[in-house]
């Protein structure tokens, strides 16, 4: 494979510290790597150095003659005065960019629903970052790098820019660096990984699962090699204080795959266990709402739901932008009145918010952060033993070194995981999470994933982390036209029910260049067609019941006594078989509505 790209004896150094020395690094062609580290480690700086918008401080940043390089900052650099079109095609032909199937499908995936007239300056935050992506990917580059690219799209729009990605070149053509926390996008565009920390960059093959394979793995080598050198340190002092007599081996440890590498690890967690714990902390009733409905002037958001949610669940809610999830959620946190219908929260229910935009920090702002832990006399169960508020904000990721800081001086990731330790203190029983990944690395995911699996009580989230949805929670809801529908088949199911709704009609581009979507039109014959909507009405019934019937399991269970484990255990097992019969069900509705087309 050609040399594209590389560096060689990099040094950076910065006043406060030096992020590397002596780096050497090189991009092949056909490469498509995945860089990880944590906040601040100089993941931005790598690929700004690669890319050259910035200079080492010695060393040298080596490019193969015509290889063009094309980067999306962090921090966008689109001219406020500019139109949506200028920024993305430039001075480019309509009849150029609107026959280019590629370009249309980036333009249509990232900024559809965007004004192909508006003026940059005046869209949001999410929208500029769209814009910015859909400049970047137009573009056609040998080497391709992305800093944080999942920032603000949804999960629909993800799993189109993975497939893109996957697509964009040949197998051994092109390159592509990636820097995102987005654990599930690693895994599915890399074939290899970049880890930065303490000035140097560790190379690892495969995707993020291999990744954290070969860290786990390196980890038990070094800690056998300690473990041999604590040893002979022990033999040694036991010998100098004793005689040749203590002189022995150690029985040693191989590993030989990566089941034995994680043989002694327990189950995530213990449903039924954590189950019971919720129950008896938050009773029988939870959050039940009944024939809701919830209408802004003539747009109605939530369309006569009726939803029970009971002690221990941990829900996923899944939706596009603007498909109602933050009314939803305000709806379920007792902070809207829906137009209709009825919300009954429990009595024992005590509700924490982990909002996107730590505005529970900001009364704390001017204070250091040890003064905040001062306040908190709580300990936190964690992997079963009791933690105080130092603690868990250590495992968290915070040094001694950061306590005498002010909140204010925080960076974005510090001030999450502060967030999220305070309302884990007030130990809530309900707890909903508004994308909870904001501002974290891998390692932080990781480590707030392990807090939430001994979490005892009823957990809603909302994220476009479908890494952190489908490792956090059971089950999974997606919300679509004012309807809150179950999704047995998780995430799958939401983007085949995505895809379905997108592929009706037509699909028409902005600056007014029409096309027709690719949907094949079939012909087929009558009573073939009678008989395919005579099963397909068959299994909506079929659903119906099926659904009804879980929603009657759920119920028993959580009027179920919470202390007879084994009687809980077999209303739970009835539950999955239902949802696995909801599921089979589900793909063959799929299947007949797909040949009926």
């Amino acid at each position: 494979m050609a040399h594209l790209l590389g560096c060689d004896d990099v040094h950076i150094e910065y006043p406060s510290r030096r992020l590397f020395s002596a780096l050497s690094l090189g991009i092949d062609e056909g490469d498509r790597i995945g860089i990880v580290g944590g906040n601040g480690d100089g993941k931005s700086t790598l690929l700004s150095l690669l890319a050259g918008s910035i200079d080492p401080d010695s060393g040298r940043v080596i490019r193969r003659g015509g290889t063009t390089v094309n980067m999306l900052a962090q921090a966008d650099t689109l001219d406020p005065a500019s139109t949506v079109r200028q920024c993305i095609v430039g001075d480019m032909p309509e009849h150029q960019w609107a026959s280019d199937a590629r370009i249309r499908d980036i333009i249509g995936h990232l900024v559809g629903d965007i004004s192909w007239d508006g003026v940059i300056g005046e869209l949001s935050g999410g929208q500029r970052r769209r814009v910015d992506l859909a400049r970047v990917l137009i573009d056609d580059s040998d080497v391709l790098m992305l800093d944080e690219p999942t920032n603000h799209l949804d999960v629909t729009a993800i799993d189109w820019l993975a497939r893109h990605l996957q697509a964009r070149w040949p197998k051994r053509a092109g390159a592509l660096l990636v820097v995102t926390h987005d654990r599930w996008f690693l895994d599915e565009v890399c074939t290899s990984m970049w880890e930065v920390h303490d000035g140097v960059v560790d190379r690892f093959e495969g995707g993020y699962s291999a990744y954290v394979f070969q860290r786990v793995e390196r980890a038990a080598v070094t800690e056998r090699a300690e473990h041999k050198r604590r040893n002979l340190m022990r033999k040694e002092l036991a010998w100098l204080a004793r005689g040749p007599q203590a002189r022995s081996t150690k029985p040693k440890f191989r590993v030989d795959a990566a089941e034995s590498l994680i043989a002694d690890e327990p189950p995530l967690r213990n449903v039924l266990e954590l189950r019971q714990t919720a129950m008896t902390r938050l009773g029988k009733q939870v959050i039940d709402l009944e024939a809701v409905t919830v209408r802004f002037g003539e747009t109605t958001v939530i369309d006569r739901l009726t939803w029970h949610i009971g002690a221990g669940d941990r829900i996923g809610i899944l939706g596009e932008n603007g498909s109602g999830k933050t009314t939803l959620l305000r709806l379920l946190q007792g902070a809207l009145q829906p137009t209709s219908g009825t919300v009954r929260i429990g009595s024992t229910v005590q509700t924490a918010v982990l909002s996107q935009h730590l505005e529970e920090l900001e009364a704390l702002a001017g204070e250091r952060v040890r003064d905040v832990l001062a306040r908190y006399k709580t300990r936190y169960e964690f992997e079963g033993r009791e933690l105080t508020p130092a603690q868990l904000l250590e495992r968290l990721g915070f040094e001694s070194a950061h306590l005498p800081a002010y909140v204010s001086t925080l960076s974005g990731g510090q001030k999450r995981r502060l967030q999220l330790m305070l309302i884990l203190l007030d130990r809530p029983n309900v707890l909903i999470l508004d994308e909870p990944d904001n501002d974290l690395d891998t390692d932080m995911l990781a480590v707030m994933e392990s807090l939430f699996d001994t979490w005892p009580g009823t957990l809603l989230l909302v994220t476009h982390d479908r890494h952190l949805m489908e490792r956090v929670t059971d089950d999974q809801f997606a919300v679509f036209d004012g309807k809150v529908r179950h999704l047995p088949g998780g995430v799958d199911e939401y983007l085949r029910l995505v895809a379905r709704r997108a592929s009706e009609p037509s699909d028409v581009m902005p600056g007014g260049a029409g096309r027709t979507a690719g949907v094949s039109e079939r012909s087929l014959p009558r009573a073939e067609e009678y008989r395919l909507k005579k099963d397909l009405a068959s299994s909506e019934r079929r659903l119906r019941t099926l659904e009804a019937k879980a929603e009657t399991i759920r119920a028993e269970l959580h009027d179920a006594d919470s202390a007879d484990y084994a009687a809980l255990m077999a209303i739970q097992e009835r539950l999955d078989e239902t949802r696995r019969e909801i599921a089979s069900l589900e793909d063959e509705w799929l299947r007949i509505s797909e040949l009926l087309g």
